[in-house]
């Protein structure tokens, strides 16, 4: 019984392979066409590209073209070629702006680049480019059904920006004063992710990590900048304190304060 259900599987597997070799070897555009939506739907996206691709100078400048163009696209994301995806998305912008499905090209050009974004140690121009499509988006499209998914997706992204200016401000604190001022480095690089990135998930650290190269500043300084800077940097502490009220890091904060109030009282 086994060996009978394979040789009609294998039987209906080459009867469709024998199916498609002939479907490729046609002249005929519109049969194409059809049977790469029937491929589509049926999840072949491989077969369904490889048609379209053959069609798509024969539907140039006609009705079908947006079709062919979306579907295109679709397919190789259906694939996860999100590079590729996200091509045909843009060239279908470039072409049909307002067109038909100018909504779904405008998303999926943002999440293609959302799901080709890198871990945050490395290059960030797809993230950039995924933030960029995503506020185009929601600006334009707020009521969109894709709208949330948007949202969710763009702040993610921003928190993997942020998290890479985190790591930056780290490494800066821990360069100290090699080579100059590092904890000035690393104040303007905190300050910046908090300027660029309001609503990030390391709010927190970034603002620990100006409060601490404040303090550090503050202990470097020359005695002609230190009473000034100590003020600059009580402020930093109070400020710390009433927004991070439960902070693990509290505790060394409150050390630093009594070091800010010995300045201050000579």
């Amino acid at each position: 019984m086994k060996r009978i259900i394979y040789i009609v599987l294998m039987t209906a597997v080459l009867a469709g392979c024998s199916d498609y070799q002939k479907l490729l070897k046609s002249h005929d555009p519109d049969l194409k066409y059809d049977k790469a939506l029937e491929y589509f739907n049926e999840g072949k996206y491989s077969r369904s590209l490889t048609l379209l691709e053959d069609v798509s100078p024969y539907y140039r400048g006609t009705e079908r073209a947006q079709e062919v163009l979306t579907y295109l696209a679709r397919s190789y994301l259906g694939q996860k070629q999100y590079t590729s995806a996200a091509g045909y998305y843009e060239a279908y912008l470039r072409n049909y702006p307002k067109g038909r499905y100018a909504i779904e090209a405008r998303f999926h050009m943002g999440h293609c680049y959302y799901m080709d974004a890198p871990d945050a140690r490395l290059d960030q121009t797809d993230t950039k480019k995924a933030i960029q499509a995503f506020e185009q988006f929601v600006e334009l499209f707020p009521e969109s059904p894709y709208a949330e998914q948007a949202y969710q997706e763009m702040f993610e992204l921003y928190d993997r920006l942020a998290y890479k200016e985190l790591q930056n401000a780290k490494l800066y604190y821990n360069l100290g004063t090699y080579l100059g001022n590092n904890y000035l480095s690393c104040e303007i690089t905190a300050k910046n992710a908090l300027k660029n990135y309001p609503n990030n998930s390391y709010r927190e650290e970034l603002s620990w990590y100006i409060l601490a190269s404040k303090y550090q500043q503050m202990m470097n300084s020359v005695d002609s900048k230190q009473r000034d800077r100590a003020r600059d940097t009580e402020d930093e502490y109070y400020n710390f304190k009433t927004d991070y009220p439960e902070s693990k890091h509290l505790k060394e904060a409150d050390r630093m304060e009594k070091e800010i109030k010995k300045i201050l009282d000579k």
